[in-house]
């Protein structure tokens, strides 16, 4: 059951919340003020933030600044007036998920807050790097393809060239958008982000491009898109072979003229954006299939960065590993080290989750071990079962080979005896018995 934590000062706004969310099966957090908020986030796990902007002691603003600071994985929902439209999309612009106006309609709360529970689920194990450590470019390894992304990077920042990055689920195609953002010239400028999979297919059109008031049925004020909202910076549309195709057309309109209008509108709106594009699939695989646009196809593909799972750059697994260890350490306060026989399991895994998969077991392993150290012990059930599952084949093949092995020596011992079984078992260092055993065994007998 996922937690909501509602911030407004309004008894009766919380009451109200409170009672449409826990009827729809979540669990609720309150507080009247952003100061109280934090204290809940320290001691309780939540899922989404939904905060009113104006409030005493410290207003949503405040909090929203903090919440991405300390909690950047907590999605942020704002409540705003009516009139004040401008702020909310000024808090979009800090990283806020979405606002909803009031009086809000139901129907739309929940939409939103939906999407937002779904964004922070696909997000919630991805590798997260603090903004201190931008410099680094947000990715750890020292492999040579590691070494060819941090090549692309530094090539396409400093442009305004559209980027496709392809790459299995868990490998860090986010971590590349972000690299290429804050080391280009719009670094200062806003990164809007949206994950396709997680919206409704009759939502996309509207959360890309913005609707009217009355554009439809729910649309009681104007919303801009995330395309309006990251004007002058950069859009990084992930999951991006999820868009259907009757939006489809628009995009490519909007990226390559850099136009567009809102649901229900007639203004033509002109941006400048630049845009990444993340996919897990294989997109040429789409337009064969008549899934994806071929033009859109080649317009998002101008500059593509594709990522190796990490099963194929296993040079890396050392660093992340260690990476992973002074992070959690850190983040709770402990001081685990992880055992040699433990690091070198990790080593033959082939990682099919890739790093989410890698990180998510470094944490379950931390929380699990005893007097500070990562053992065999420690290994999750289900990892272990993966992993002897994995090695089985290898075991049989070693068996197999060893086998082989073992049945030309004593082949080469009895044609050297005269096949003398006595002398051959002597050569060997083997009994008389032990040999003729292994003489059924391969059958030698003859």
């Amino acid at each position: 059951m996922e937690k909501i934590l509602i911030v407004d000062d309004e008894l009766n706004m919380r009451l109200v919340l409170s009672a449409v969310l826990k009827k729809e099966g979540f669990e609720v957090s309150s507080a009247s003020n952003g100061l109280e908020a934090l204290q809940i986030l320290k001691s309780d796990k939540v899922a989404v933030v939904i905060t009113d902007l104006k409030m005493p002691d410290m207003d949503g603003m405040e909090l929203l600044t903090n919440i991405s600071a300390q909690y950047p994985e907590i999605p942020v929902i704002m409540i705003t007036a009516h009139g004040s439209i401008a702020t909310a999309v000024e808090a979009l612009k800090k990283g806020a998920f979405d606002y909803i106006t009031k009086p809000f309609d139901l129907d739309d709360l929940k939409n939103v807050i939906s999407k937002a529970v779904k964004t922070r689920i696909l997000k919630e194990s991805e590798l997260f790097l603090p903004p201190e450590e931008i410099e680094r470019i947000s990715i750890i390894g020292t492999s040579q393809k590691t070494m060819k992304i941090f090549d692309a990077i530094k090539l396409v920042a400093r442009t305004t060239t559209t980027v496709m990055i392809t790459g299995e689920k868990g490998t860090g195609k986010e971590l590349v958008a972000d690299a290429i953002h804050y080391n280009s010239p719009r670094k200062n400028n806003p990164l809007i982000k949206i994950n396709c999979a997680a919206i409704a297919e009759r939502l996309m059109e509207s959360e890309l491009f913005g609707y009217k008031r009355g554009a439809f049925a729910g649309a009681a004020a104007t919303k801009p898109g995330k395309f309006e909202l990251a004007d002058t910076g950069t859009l990084f549309l992930d999951e991006v072979a999820e868009i259907p195709c009757d939006v489809q057309i628009k995009l490519l309109r909007a990226i390559q003229k850099h136009e567009f209008e809102r649901v229900g509108g007639l203004r033509t709106i002109k941006v400048n954006v630049r845009i990444i594009a993340a996919t897990n699939q294989n997109l040429l695989r789409q337009v064969q299939a008549g899934n994806f646009r071929e033009d859109l196809f080649h317009c998002l593909n101008a500059f593509p960065v594709d990522i190796s799972p990490l099963r194929e750059r296993k040079e890396d697994i050392l660093s992340l590993v260690d990476y992973f260890l002074d992070k959690f350490n850190r983040k709770l306060e402990l001081s685990v080290k992880m055992d040699g026989e433990v690091m070198g399991m990790l080593l033959r895994y082939n990682w099919p989750g890739n790093v989410r998969e890698l990180e998510d077991i470094v944490k379950k392993m931390m929380l699990m071990a005893k007097n500070n150290l990562i053992a065999l012990q420690e290994i999750p059930y289900e990892f272990k079962l993966s992993f002897e599952e994995k090695e089985k084949p290898f075991k049989e093949y070693m068996r197999g080979h060893v086998e082989n092995v073992e049945r030309q020596m004593i082949i080469k011992c009895l044609e050297e005896s005269g096949g003398n079984v006595s002398n051959a078992a002597k050569k060997m260092g083997m009994s008389r018995k032990g040999l003729q055993l292994k003489m059924i065994k391969y059958s030698l007998r003859k």
